[in-house]
């Protein structure tokens, strides 16, 4: 008897394909279906209103776009509030057969994989997560945006050899912008300008003095002038920006149902607060009021870090299975090319993932800390190096994260010793287990008696 061939059934009998651009957007609806099954709509607002009119039209419910840029920011928050249910799509997993390439294609394509259940979407957090995490986004581009003109500043005090640098550990900190607005405002002595310094401030007033001598120059004088007016604006733009951000946590409601009698949650001890770059809100305190747990008593997950990642991964851990899916997503697990049931390569890919860098930011932080985690990665650091302990690391963290928000459970640590104690328990088996297996019997050592 002759087999027939398996044939690929419709998944999506309603589906429609999306080809976005700056300037137009080209849909497709697919064959058999009354009208034009192929249109292209500009991208001004009453154009997207139209393009949705015309899937509605056409009976669609579900629609499938490739992730270009921030093009298809505008016509996916429409279709979605349409109650169309939307895929985006990773580029790489929409590419055409060889051959002319067109936009009219391009969407019948995408339209043709969506209706046999070839794609995937991508995974994007709720409303009120995309706005924090829009927020905190603008907030790392600030930052990014602030540190040139401190470049600037120690290059134009370098070319009129004002070694303010050297004495000083941040020329952006308490004295060094004392001294730099007393410059900037027409002071000159060396002796004046070091009585300035802060009182916490390891380096001694004549040392200061000494360094805040050299050649006053007025173009390097100018370009001071314009390098410090500009980080204060982009610091005066962070201080408006914290204040949106704590503005939203307010108005976000607590994710988490709390039973009357349920113990108020004591928030893990946090060190001082060191860096210049911190949000002006209790940020710890926000993030335990919104999810119901303290992530930040992971060590190496500070409140900033806690919040990052929380922006980007959201709190509904039900998008993914298993830990294994949510680290695959954040590119943390290896990818292993397999052929004829044997591996033959095995790497992590690059990736731009922010929570996986975040991860991987916190597994960096606990290489010398006495926490589980900090052994750990030193046990991995001595079998591979610190890239293969940074990543085997931050992969055992995202796992423990996800752990946490899916079950609600808290986080304890058993601290290096008990980590090395429980390691000895799994070499000891998988001696045994392997002394078994040759025919041997492992028997440990009986204890010396200590003589009198």
């Amino acid at each position: 008897m002759k087999q027939s061939s398996a044939t690929i059934g419709i998944v999506h009998p309603n589906a429609a394909g999306l080809d976005i651009g700056a300037r137009e957007i080209w849909g497709s609806v697919g064959p058999g279906r009354e009208g034009e099954t192929v249109k292209v709509f500009q991208t001004f607002t009453a154009d997207l209103q139209g393009l949705a009119d015309w899937l509605v039209g056409h009976g669609v419910d579900t629609v499938a776009m490739e992730s270009t840029g921030v093009y298809w920011i505008p016509i996916f928050e429409i279709l979605e509030a349409r109650g169309l249910q939307v895929y985006l799509v990773n580029a790489q997993r929409l590419k055409n057969v060889p051959g002319r390439k067109s936009d009219v294609q391009d969407c019948q394509w995408i339209q043709k994989l969506h209706a046999l259940g070839l794609l995937t979407a991508s995974f994007r957090p709720d409303a009120e997560m995309c706005a924090l995490r829009a927020y905190l986004r603008h907030r790392d581009q600030l930052l990014t945006h602030r540190a040139p003109h401190i470049l600037h500043m120690q290059k134009a005090l370098q070319q009129m050899n004002i070694q303010l640098a050297q004495v000083l550990r941040d020329i952006t900190g308490l004295t060094g912008l004392a001294i730099l607005r007393a410059i900037v405002s027409g002071e000159r002595d060396g002796l004046k300008l070091a009585q300035l310094r802060d009182t916490r401030c390891k380096s001694p007033e004549a040392v200061i003095a000494k360094a805040l001598t050299g050649d006053w120059k007025a173009e390097h004088l100018f370009a001071l002038q314009q390098s410090l007016e500009l980080y204060d604006f982009y610091t005066q733009q962070l201080v408006h920006c914290d204040r949106q951000i704590e503005r939203h946590f307010a108005a976000m409601q607590p994710r988490w149902d709390s039973l009357p009698d349920s113990p108020p949650i004591v928030p893990s001890p946090s060190h001082p607060k060191t860096s210049k770059n911190s949000p002006a809100y209790d940020v710890q305190a926000e993030l335990i009021r919104l999810v119901g747990l303290d992530l930040t008593a992971v060590d190496g997950i500070g409140a900033c870090l806690a919040q990052t990642i929380l922006s980007e991964i959201g709190t509904d851990m039900s998008k993914w299975p298993t830990d294994k899916h949510f680290a695959s997503w954040l590119g943390l697990a290896p990818h292993n090319d397999i052929s004829g049931g044997k591996v033959l390569k095995s790497r992590i890919l690059p990736t731009h993932n922010r929570a996986g860098q975040a991860f991987r930011q916190a597994a960096t932080a606990v290489a010398r800390s006495q926490s589980a985690f900090g052994a750990f990665y030193r046990r991995k650091r001595a079998q591979s190096g610190p890239r293969f302990a940074q990543v085997a690391t931050a992969h055992k963290m995202a796992r423990t994260v996800y752990h946490l928000l899916k079950f609600r459970v808290t986080f304890n640590d058993i601290g290096a010793e008990g980590f090395e104690s429980l390691q000895r328990e799994r070499d000891v088996r998988a001696l045994q287990k392997k002394a078994a297996k040759l025919g041997f019997l492992l028997i440990p050592p009986e204890p010396i008696p200590i003589s009198t």
